[in-house]
């Protein structure tokens, strides 16, 4: 149990089979990266090939963890005996047994799912149950794609996805970037499959603009945007938004359980600008959304119900309800 009593998720097999993001891709060099998923460490490299490898954090010679290693050619090599590990995993190298000697086939490293896509390691450590969510522009030239860097939050993976789902906090929560105090009333909210991989809501909303013209392209106090937010199973959240004068903001939330009541946090951008303003000028402001949902998400403790009956909801948490539903169906 959790420490408000709520059930723990980490344990659950199922979560094991879904994509969770863990660094970026710049972020594995030369040198071994030590990441936890689900409660488990694990270490990433770059193989001789180049390719990430992710396995458990440990040397299966005598447990020592293999992140406080080093790579040396593509190789992971251990600390403690100087074993080393290279493409897939396998073990190359035994030096107290010399050159020519056959390495035990328990001494290769049972290797885990890994991609790179859209700037982002993404792993699986048990079998893939879905694709990486897509998302089209990745692939469309008018489009730039912007990673923003991967954060530890102190809040649980459950709670910002239901968090990323809501727009009724946005006058409350976000009055320091683009939140209306005034627009407290949200819409009735229509669910449907936004496309192959996100299901949702699509929406308009005016927004503040005082401190987000770089983002926008517009210097008007208020602007209208156009937007839909939706989620793939289990805490992944895409939220596209269009300006009037045409321009797309397209946003991927990708929450990642560390543990039960802590959480990796990072957010790609796509948008068909001119390419004309830095990218880290242009996130800024997504940035700064961002801490306002992580000083609010860090006071709340414990991992987010998913009985309907323990919280209380309301017509504009519909997204958010749907999302617990199937998330509680894929865990039972």
């Amino acid at each position: 149990m959790s420490a408000n009593g709520s059930a723990t998720l980490v344990g659950h097999p199922a979560l094991r089979d879904h994509w969770y993001v863990v660094a970026e891709g710049a972020d594995v060099t030369d040198a071994p990266l030590a990441v936890t998923l689900l409660g488990d460490p694990y270490v990433l490299w770059r193989s001789p090939a180049g390719e990430v490898v992710a396995a458990p954090d440990r040397c299966p010679h005598r447990e020592a963890p293999l992140s406080e290693g080093y790579v040396r050619g593509g190789d992971l090599v251990c600390k403690y005996h100087g074993w080393a590990f290279g493409d897939g995993g396998r073990c190359v190298l035994v030096p107290s047994s010399g050159e020519g000697r056959p390495v035990p086939p328990a001494a290769h490293l049972p290797v885990v799912h890994v991609e790179e896509r859209y700037g982002l390691v993404w792993l699986c450590p048990g079998t893939p149950a879905a694709r990486i969510p897509h998302m089209a522009a990745e692939d469309d030239p008018t489009y730039r794609r912007i990673n923003s860097g991967v954060e530890v939050w102190r809040t649980s993976a459950t709670r910002m996805t239901d968090n990323f789902l809501d727009i009724s906090h946005f006058p409350f929560v976000h009055t320091g970037t683009f939140g209306i105090e005034a627009n407290v009333l949200v819409p009735h909210l229509d669910l449907e499959q936004l496309d192959d991989d996100f299901y949702g809501y699509q929406y308009e909303v005016d927004v503040g603009n005082t401190v987000g013209v770089v983002a926008s392209g517009l210097d008007a106090p208020v602007v209208h945007r156009r937007m839909s937010t939706g989620f793939n199973l289990p805490f992944t959240v895409r939220s596209t938004i269009h300006y009037e004068h045409g321009l797309d903001h397209l946003i991927l939330l990708c929450a990642t359980p560390i543990d039960d009541v802590t959480s990796y946090f990072t957010f790609v951008v796509w948008r068909n600008d001119d390419f004309s303003v830095p990218a880290d000028e242009v996130i800024t402001f997504d940035r700064a959304i961002g801490a306002e949902d992580k000083a609010m998400l860090e006071l709340v403790p414990g991992v987010l119900p998913l009985e309907q009956t323990a919280t209380v909801s309301v017509q504009s948490d519909r997204a958010s309800v749907e999302w617990r539903r199937r998330l509680a169906a894929l865990l039972t």
